[in-house]
């Protein structure tokens, strides 16, 4: 394919330098930055035919306007709540997203944050660094995990795969999820303030979007109980931050392990100040093995696409 055989393409905010080398072997690129105004971009971004994004950044009507030959956008992500998805089915526009590949290091990571918060690893590390150790101070005792009951809230394939890892240890595993899974042996509760009530720890796997917006509330904290502990791998926007900082402080629940937060990258100083809360910048598929099969797997779609050929994970 000659360079201007390549179908033009927008990179919509930073992607990743393995990414950014096979796009350019494959397409013509237009990098725009996340905060660009749609409007003013220049006629030869406006042929684009692709858009690629990662999920924080997505794709918003303005984008999808202002870029009149779009065809369709590779999301470098599972989530897709930052793109709007009614405005690109209207537009013809196809959206793909990269599922599967990134099970196993999400879910590893939300069984770390839990075995974190719960043994208190960071606040014991904070003070061992800081010599209170050396110095004679001997740290609070802990909980634990083993024996307890664990609830997954979206019991989807990463809710799936935490359950997995977490069955030799857990007392019981229950899940929530809008309507109830017919190929699971988990116990299902239908009712969340219910659920909630029946957890020790509430590991939130759920998608976000409008519908799941602030569905672990001050209610489902308060069900959860003083003893109780929320681990969030999914989107910020599942948790009422204020409503969780609250109980958090007040002791209405005992901790929480966080990757993801209501405005990233910004995290507020009273989760940064708590020795109980555990806290990552958004690393659930932050390795290099995975970030690559989510990366080749946008490509593929890609490649798909510009071939004629059936995507290969398509949303819309």
């Amino acid at each position: 394919m000659t360079q201007t055989q390549r179908p033009p393409i927008v990179a919509y905010g930073p992607l990743n330098p393995y990414m950014d080398a096979e796009l350019a072997r494959r397409f013509t690129v237009h990098v725009v930055a996340a905060d660009a105004d749609p409007a003013t971009l220049p006629p030869p971004v406006r042929e684009a035919r692709a858009l690629v994004s990662f999920g924080s950044v997505g794709a918003s009507a303005a984008i999808m306007d202002a870029l009149p030959k779009l065809e369709m956008i590779g999301l470098f992500s599972v989530g897709y709540d930052k793109v709007d998805v009614e405005h690109a089915r209207a537009k013809g526009i196809r959206l793909t997203n990269t599922p599967d590949v990134l099970n196993d290091d999400v879910a590893d990571l939300a069984v770390g944050l839990l075995y974190a918060t719960v043994r208190n690893m960071v606040a014991n590390d904070r003070m061992l660094r800081a010599g209170d150790w050396a110095r004679g101070t001997r740290p609070a005792l802990s909980g634990r995990v083993t024996g307890r009951r664990i609830g997954i809230l979206g019991l989807g394939r990463i809710g799936r795969a935490i359950a997995k890892r977490l069955e030799p240890v857990a007392g019981e595993i229950i899940y929530h999820n809008r309507r109830e899974a017919a190929d699971t042996s988990y116990r299902y509760v239908a009712d969340p303030i219910a659920f909630a009530q029946q957890s020790d720890v509430i590991i939130v796997a759920t998608s976000g979007g409008p519908e799941a917006a602030k569905l672990v509330d001050a209610a489902m904290l308060d069900a959860l109980g003083p003893d109780g502990v929320v681990v969030n791998i999914s989107r910020g926007s599942v948790i009422d931050e204020d409503a969780l900082i609250a109980a958090l402080a007040q002791g209405r629940i005992a901790g929480a392990g966080l990757d993801v937060f209501a405005h990233e990258p910004h995290v507020p100083q009273a989760l940064i100040a708590m020795d109980q809360v555990v806290l990552q910048p958004h690393q659930g598929s932050a390795t290099t093995h995975t970030r690559k099969a989510m990366a080749d797997l946008v490509l593929a779609n890609l490649d798909a696409w510009f071939a004629g050929k059936p995507l290969l994970t398509p949303v819309v």
